[in-house]
């Protein structure tokens, strides 16, 4: 790697990371609805997942779809099919503060850590920061520039995203109705699916 182009790395992890996306939405609707600290082990499996994902890619996964375009439309299909789910599973969760009257599976519960960093493998936007960061920050392939990628996205992320998750929590004493709530959460999984828009069709 180049490393003329690490603080150029840096700031495109810091805004890719930074700006709407599914993650983010799902970590301010998460700090919103739980709290801090339940949505730590999510955080981590954002921060770790993804450098994870950004280090497979560069050592293999780029290569299978330069080969098989088509892996590309799959990937569309599946990653756009999965949000839609997630965003009705938002938008129809009851407040985990609910009574006992309602069913189990209808409470919200937020993202474990194996579910947060599995769920990177089906998000569009952490897969067009991953092409795109090395194609860019490690064009040669290198083992070392593809860790380097890594590594400098699990440093910056993990701060950046846990913003997105004061802010949910900032927003739980305007959200103490539940009708206030539902609203909110309607809210948040019309944006998860409307953040996905513009990466999806610029996706190639």
């Amino acid at each position: 790697m180049n490393y003329d182009l690490l603080p150029a790395l840096i700031l495109y992890s810091i805004a890719s990371s930074g700006t709407p996306g599914p993650n983010n939405l799902m970590l301010l609707a998460s700090g919103a609805n739980y709290g801090f600290r339940p949505t730590i082990p999510h955080m981590f499996g954002i921060s770790i997942g993804f450098s994870i994902m950004v280090i497979l890619v560069g050592v293999g996964l780029m290569g299978v779809f330069e080969a098989f375009p088509v892996t590309y439309i799959v990937l569309k299909v599946v990653s756009i099919t999965y949000l839609v789910y997630l965003a009705w599973k938002i938008a129809t969760a009851a407040p985990p503060e609910t009574n006992a009257k309602t069913s189990p599976e209808k409470v919200g519960k937020p993202f474990t850590f194996i579910q947060a960093a599995l769920f990177q493998w089906v998000n569009p936007k952490a897969w067009a920061m991953a092409l795109t960061a090395i194609s860019v920050y490690a064009a040669d392939r290198s083992f070392s520039a593809i860790i380097l990628v890594g590594l400098v996205f699990g440093v910056v992320n993990l701060p950046i995203i846990s913003l997105w998750v004061t802010m949910g929590k900032a927003l739980r004493q305007f959200l103490q109705n539940p009708a206030s709530l539902r609203i909110f959460n309607f809210i948040m999984a019309s944006l998860l699916i409307a953040s996905v828009i513009p990466v999806v069709f610029g996706w190639v």
